[in-house]
């Protein structure tokens, strides 16, 4: 039995937004342990079809274990069905998963994908299974540090322009303010024409205000 003085501490910085076209998930890349720095470059963003993916946050072998089963329900929904699955559909999948799990799995989840349906939309999965659908979702330890910046920015009918740079700023101060995010961030863009990553590493993350350059640290 593990003590709560001997609980791992997990962290993370994820979101997700929608805009006028389809939907933006973004991460950080860190995985800790505590107060160790376990993986610096992990990928939290997981396809569960062509056209939905899911974004992890809490245990890792938890969140990895829900959407591989997702998965295989996936692939063999869109295989009887021979269409792509609806995100409404997936995200119910990763719901009852975390409900029917919730005295066993850390999971935390957030669903986001684009159908011809209804379009970009974005699902909030809790630790204890309650499903949320939102224009937009953070999750995370990093999230606590940047809800005031997502009110106060937030806007419908973003372009896709906008709302990756929204995406990346948001979590570019999460990840200076939160000692468990870090790293590097990664997006995935999915609209009408499929899904496309973007990757941002860490060398390329400007400072935000109050941190030195990189020019002047090596002055």
């Amino acid at each position: 039995m593990v003590s709560a003085s001997d609980a791992v501490s997990l962290g993370t910085s994820i979101m997700a937004v929608t805009f006028d076209g389809g939907v933006i998930l973004g991460a950080d890349s860190r995985t800790s342990t505590g107060n160790y720095v376990a993986n610096r470059v992990a990928d939290k963003i997981t396809p569960l079809s062509d056209n939905v993916y899911t974004l992890r946050s809490g245990s890792a072998a938890d969140t990895q274990a829900i959407a591989s089963h997702v998965q295989h329900f996936v692939a063999q929904h869109q295989a009887e069905e021979g269409d792509h699955i609806s995100v409404k559909t997936v995200a119910n999948l990763v719901k009852m998963m975390a409900y029917n799990n919730k005295d066993n799995l850390q999971a935390g989840l957030i669903v986001a994908g684009f159908d011809k349906h209804e379009g970009g939309q974005v699902y909030s999965i809790s630790l204890g299974g309650t499903i949320t659908r939102a224009p937009f979702a953070i999750s995370g330890s990093g999230s606590t540090y940047i809800n005031g910046f997502v009110d106060k920015n937030w806007r419908d009918n973003m372009t896709e322009q906008e709302a990756m740079d929204f995406v990346t700023r948001a979590l570019k101060y999460a990840m200076t303010w939160d000692a468990s995010s870090g790293g590097c961030i990664r997006t995935v863009t999915i609209t009408s024409a499929g899904a496309k990553r973007q990757f941002i590493p860490g060398s390329d993350i400007l400072p935000t205000y109050g941190e030195l350059g990189r020019e002047a640290i090596r002055a």
